[in-house]
């Protein structure tokens, strides 16, 4: 096993004596999308044993959880330099439980920077079945590679067994690299999906900061000074904030408490809550995607270290940070990034979402093209993908 003094214990053997299937899903989406595909497959095999480096929900779909990796949830490169002693000492201690129990198959969820690397790992020490190993490495959830760092779709199908992807188009960019590539269906459509937002016109705003920690910390305030903006056209608006964990709760309440002028008119709730709401303001995360497809019209916002944006805008290829809008190549959801977020602009935007009947009519015309787009394949879905390699 590796050393793991950084993280002051080892993981846990698999319970049952062996292992089959290991998921590794750094995010809380990711540890949701692959606690629906674990669900199902054990629905279909009940004597799969799955353990997982993720979150609650793979815990509670019946995964065995040996770490909360989503705890770990950084992004940008400054945020890992920040966090480098501990994302190594995780990166050494997975892939010395994978070496010593040597599950059927791993299960890579989104999350490239760690995952991909693990991988290469796996396949230089000989562990992989693409290097003579017996384990299938298999990722759910592509990398954007279309976006940025597009040569990384040679080095995966070097690495990889298999790729299962949630956007139609990802089959083709990755035809010409001999990697057996499928599209599953997008998660947020499958039959055992529930939505959690709504679109209700007399609702409240919808505040979506993000779930990891740093970006909250830039985006929070941005989303908290554009409703106190609001509040001088229309002084009766309520909003609700979600939050990803009782830690991100915390955070949330110490910005709060920095714009008491909307303090009593922003509640917090959870992200297992079902939301109605009449407008949003999103970072560019999972949940702009759901409220998307429900048909709730909104604006992102968003703001990062200026380091990582300034590195992203000579990388990053693509006209649009929202997935929505990419799908769509068109703005279903303006976006006004770093210093173009300011208070007065992303209140205008929201009092337009509120009160401008074509917006609301273009919103819920754009959001079917997009359901549409990401429709389930007549194909097996995620779940079946994954029991063809643990046969």
């Amino acid at each position: 096993m590796s050393d793991s003094r950084e993280l002051g214990f080892s993981f846990a053997p698999p319970e049952t004596g062996g292992v089959d299937v290991l998921v590794i899903a750094g995010e809380h989406s990711g540890d949701e999308h692959a606690a629906r595909m674990v669900k199902s497959a054990l629905a279909q095999n009940e004597s799969l044993k799955v353990c997982a480096v993720g979150g609650r929900h793979l815990k509670a779909a019946g995964a065995q959880l040996l770490f909360d990796l989503t705890q770990y949830s950084v992004v940008g490169f400054v945020e890992v330099l920040k966090n480098y002693k501990e994302l190594k000492a995780l990166f050494d201690e997975i892939v010395g439980w994978i070496k010593e129990h040597r599950p059927k198959a791993v299960v890579f969820v989104d999350y490239p920077g760690m995952n991909l690397r693990i991988a290469q790992r796996l396949a230089d020490e000989g562990v992989s079945h693409r290097s003579g190993g017996a384990t299938r490495l298999l990722y759910y959830i592509s990398p954007q590679v279309w976006a940025w760092k597009e040569k990384r779709k040679f080095s995966m199908a070097k690495i990889l067994d298999s790729l299962a992807v949630i956007f139609p188009f990802e089959v083709d960019v990755f035809e010409g690299t001999q990697l057996e590539t499928r599209f599953v269906g997008h998660p947020f459509l499958s039959s055992d999906y529930d939505l959690p937002v709504s679109y209700d016109p007399s609702g409240p705003i919808l505040l979506l900061p993000g779930s990891r920690k740093a970006a909250i910390g830039r985006i929070a305030p941005d989303l908290f000074a554009a409703f106190s903006e609001c509040l001088k056209s229309k002084s009766k608006l309520e909003a609700v904030c979600i939050y990803a964990s009782e830690e991100l709760k915390v955070l949330l309440e110490s910005i709060l408490e920095k714009f008491p002028d909307v303090a009593e008119r922003i509640t917090l709730r959870p992200n297992t809550d079902s939301i109605g709401a009449r407008a949003v303001l999103t970072s560019s995360g999972t949940m702009s995607l759901n409220c998307a497809l429900a048909n709730i019209p909104g604006v992102v916002a968003y703001r990062t270290h200026p380091l990582t944006y300034v590195m992203a805008r000579v990388l990053v290829k693509v006209k649009y940070i929202g997935i929505a809008n990419l799908l769509l190549d068109k703005p279903l959801y303006p976006e006004y990034i770093q210093g173009a977020a300011t208070r007065k602009k992303l209140a205008a935007e929201i009092m337009d979402c509120i009160e401008n009947v074509d917006r609301i009519k273009q919103t819920r015309n754009w959001a079917a093209e997009l359901r549409e787009l990401l429709d389930k394949p007549s194909s097996g879905g995620v779940a079946d993908w994954l029991l063809e390699y643990v046969k």
